[in-house]
């Protein structure tokens, strides 16, 4: 089955790495083609067999491609989008892994010869780990995509993009550009932001609590350094384009941490109780939706006397 002969990744990192692992391993595709600007990044890309070719210009990488799929950060994405115009088939579907999308329909639209076969979308599953090495052919399993396509889109594109998302094992939704933004700075934009603000302030601690901090480490903590640890590139673009959503999801967080400051100052142990059982039901509603584990899965090889590890995280970007 090979719904696309030829397929360029503009970026080869986790989430196109993933992509192309996925897709050759069901035959899916004839050839990849990935295209990064650092020579390492290329020879890396194929020496862990994600592509087939690797080049450093995106004009020349999508030539004679059916599908072009953009994997760059959000800030680059108009950039890149008008660089490989000169080489890119006026009939090949375009589509993106960003996870903003109003802005990059914005800056990617007006550069393609057929704006309506853009197909925007968003895998929503990643780790903290980026370059072709953090790539796994798993990545995307039961986990869902979202494809933003506008009221131009050619509905056959869409369907054909849904089908390749389909082949990785990803569950398909869709949703405006506007309702996706909207939806993510909560659910994965400001989670990420209070991450870096906690982690960032106990960078700011002296030496001696600091070190306290690293040595009795809970798990509360390590999952904000994880989330932390996230690339800082993609994160920066990802605030500075779909500012209006995070800052108005921030105001709310802002006036709810005001009102939990206030109930801990007062001794106000009901609206602290009512608070967390509402949070508790939350995670239940998660959990059922298929988002996370009621329990982690502890591999095989992975128990210790010190209780179960972790499996590998699997958060939105």
């Amino acid at each position: 089955m090979t719904p696309f002969r030829r397929i360029a990744l503009i970026g080869i990192g986790l989430i196109n790495g993933s992509l192309a692992l996925a897709l050759r391993r069901r035959g899916a595709v004839e050839e990849i083609v990935a295209c990064a600007r650092r020579e390492e990044t290329r020879a890396r890309a194929l020496e862990l067999g994600l592509c087939h070719r690797a080049v450093a210009d995106p004009a020349h990488a999508v030539e004679g491609a059916e599908l072009v799929v953009l994997g760059v950060p959000p800030g680059s994405m108009g950039t890149v989008a008008k660089a490989m115009v000169p080489g890119l088939d006026p009939r090949a579907i375009v589509t993106d892994v960003g996870s903003v999308k109003a802005q990059i329909v914005h800056d990617v639209m007006p550069h393609l010869p057929t704006p309506s076969l853009f197909v925007p979308g968003h895998p929503v599953a990643g780790t903290e780990h980026s370059g072709p090495d953090a790539a796994f052919e798993t990545l995307f399993q039961g986990r869902r995509v979202i494809l933003t396509p506008i009221e131009d889109t050619d509905p056959e594109a869409v369907q054909r993009v849904r089908g390749m998302w389909e082949l990785t094992g990803a569950l398909v939704d869709t949703m405006t550009p506007e309702h996706h933004d909207r939806v993510l700075a909560i659910t994965s934009h400001l989670p990420h932001l209070i991450a870096y603000t906690i982690v960032g302030t106990v960078a700011d601690l002296e030496k001696q609590t600091q070190s306290e901090v690293f040595k009795y480490a809970a798990g509360g903590f390590t999952d904000f350094t994880r989330i932390a640890a996230s690339d800082p590139t993609m994160w920066r673009d990802v605030f500075l384009n779909n500012r209006e959503a995070v800052l108005e999801m921030l105001g709310r967080f802002t006036e709810d941490l005001v009102r939990l400051q206030r109930a801990i100052r007062w001794g106000d142990g009901d609206t602290l109780f009512e608070l967390f059982s509402r949070t508790r039901a939350i995670r239940r509603a998660v959990i059922r939706a298929g988002q996370a584990y009621d329990r982690l899965p502890v591999p095989p090889d992975a128990a210790t006397d010190n209780g179960p590890a972790s499996e590998a995280a699997k958060s939105a970007h």
